[in-house]
C-alpha cells in the first residue's frame, strides 16, 4: 500500500514539474531589463540584464501603439509588437494588430509556447480556432468593439476583416517570445522545400498545385499573432 501511495505521489509530482514547465520561468527578481551590453549587463536569473541600479523609467515605457500599421501587403494585415526591455522574463508580450477592410487576414498560425487574448478596439473581425486531433472542432464568432477573444496555447487560430472599414485589435500574449508558426508558410514555404510527392499525398493535391503553392509562399515574422 505505502509503495502504491509512493507511486501515486511521485506521479503527482513529475505532472506537476511538467506543468510548471509549460510556461516561461518565474522571474527570480523584481525586472530584468534586456541588455545587449554585455560589458554593463549582469547575469540574472540566466538572463544578460542592465544592473538594476541602472534601470529607469524608459525601460518600462513604449510608444507608437496608436499608429495605424501599413497593411498594403498581400494578407491586408500587419503586426505592431510594442518592445519593451522590461518585459524580459515577465513572461507576457503585447501587440497591435491591422487589418485592411474586406480582405484584412491574420492567417491560420499557431503559438506553441503561449496563450492570447484577443480584444477588439475598431471595426468587425471573424475570429476563430481549432482543436487538436481527432476532433479538430471549430470554435468562430463575430467580434466586435470591446469585444474579447481567447486563443488557446498551441491552437490553430486566425482573425478575418469582414467590415468595409479597417480592423484594430489588440493581443496579449502569455510569453514574452511565444513563437509563431503560420500554417501555409511552414508547409509550402519550408526554406528547404518539403518533397512534393509528402504534400501532393497529405493534402490530396494534385503535384502541380502543390509545386504552385510552394512557388507562391513566402516568409515573413510580421504575419501571426
Amino acid at each position: 500500500m505505502k509503495a502504491v501511495r509512493f507511486l501515486v505521489a511521485f506521479i503527482l509530482l513529475v505532472l506537476a514539474s511538467k506543468l510548471a514547465s509549460a510556461t516561461d520561468p518565474s522571474p527570480l527578481q523584481d525586472f530584468c531589463v534586456a541588455i545587449n551590453d554585455a560589458k554593463n549587463g549582469v547575469f540574472v536569473n540566466g538572463k544578460l540584464c542592465k544592473d538594476p541600479k541602472l534601470a529607469t523609467p524608459q525601460d518600462f515605457f513604449f510608444s507608437g501603439l496608436n499608429v495605424p500599421g501599413n497593411t498594403s501587403n498581400q494578407l491586408g494585415s500587419v503586426v505592431t509588437p510594442a518592445i519593451v526591455p522590461g518585459l524580459n522574463t515577465l513572461g507576457i508580450s503585447l501587440v497591435r494588430i491591422d487589418y485592411a477592410p474586406y480582405r484584412g487576414l491574420n492567417p491560420p498560425h499557431t503559438h506553441p509556447r503561449a496563450t492570447e487574448i484577443l480584444v477588439v478596439v475598431e471595426g468587425t473581425l471573424y475570429v476563430g480556432f481549432v482543436t487538436s486531433n481527432p476532433d479538430n472542432r471549430l470554435f468562430t464568432k463575430v467580434l466586435y468593439p470591446g469585444d474579447v477573444f481567447v486563443f488557446p496555447v498551441g491552437m490553430i487560430h486566425f482573425q478575418f476583416n469582414m467590415g468595409r472599414t479597417n480592423a484594430v485589435a489588440f493581443a496579449a500574449l502569455s510569453s514574452q517570445d511565444p513563437g509563431v508558426i503560420t500554417i501555409a508558410n511552414a508547409v509550402f514555404g519550408s526554406e528547404s522545400a518539403i518533397n512534393p510527392d509528402v504534400l501532393a499525398q497529405a493534402f490530396q493535391l494534385d503535384k502541380k498545385i502543390v509545386d504552385q503553392l510552394q512557388s507562391r509562399f513566402w516568409s515573413d515574422s510580421n504575419y501571426g499573432v
